[in-house]
């Protein structure tokens, strides 16, 4: 009797080790995501300082301004962090504003007098260090999802994390227009 109490009580004791665990590495990828959160809200602040100075110069190229502008409104609405739906699109939202961005910066070289507009040149190295930051925001996130959901995954956790509600969080991933292969022709016309 005495045995089997000792051995229930041990097995209560790894299961909840196990739970907390499981909360931590949960935890963590939160506040990986809140991570990636601040540097986009950085950006963000950062986007419309930088569209104010690119309109003054750039007539031809008002619908990428205008995607611009709906990609950042997109990517600062609010969504839920405990939805692996929502933190998937949110992500999602977030790399395209990073291509369209991309693209502005690509066509800032068109326009010599943007080129050496200080204003504008002081945004775009703030917009590289926001992005550099993010950029490590973004690993630290996918090491943190990495870890919980191998947690979530692997028995018993599987068992615990579906008690406990603790659900596997997407992986940052590049879309595929970030994935297509660079024509350097293109940007040497």
């Amino acid at each position: 009797m005495e045995g089997i109490l000792l051995g229930l009580g041990l097995a209560v004791i790894i299961a909840y080790l196990w739970y907390v665990s499981l909360i931590k590495k949960r935890n963590t990828g939160r506040e990986a995501l809140s991570g990636i959160d601040v540097q986009l809200k950085k950006r963000s602040n950062l986007v419309p300082n930088i569209l104010k100075i690119a309109q003054k110069f750039m007539d031809h190229e008002k619908s990428l301004l205008t995607e611009i502008t709906e990609l950042r409104t997109q990517a600062v609405a609010g969504y839920s962090d405990t939805d692996p739906d929502a933190v998937k699109k949110h992500l999602q939202v977030s790399e395209q504003l990073n291509q369209k961005m991309s693209q502005l910066m690509v066509s800032v070289e068109n326009y010599p007098e943007l080129r050496s507009d200080n204003t504008m040149l002081q945004a775009m190295q703030t917009y590289n260090e926001v992005e550099a930051q993010l950029s490590a925001a973004r690993r630290f996130y996918n090491s943190a999802a990495s870890e919980l959901n191998t947690a979530v995954e692997i028995f018993p956790g599987s068992i615990i994390a579906s008690i406990a509600n603790v659900k596997v969080m997407p992986f940052y991933e590049a879309d595929e227009a970030a994935k297509a292969p660079v024509d350097a022709a293109d940007y040497l016309k």
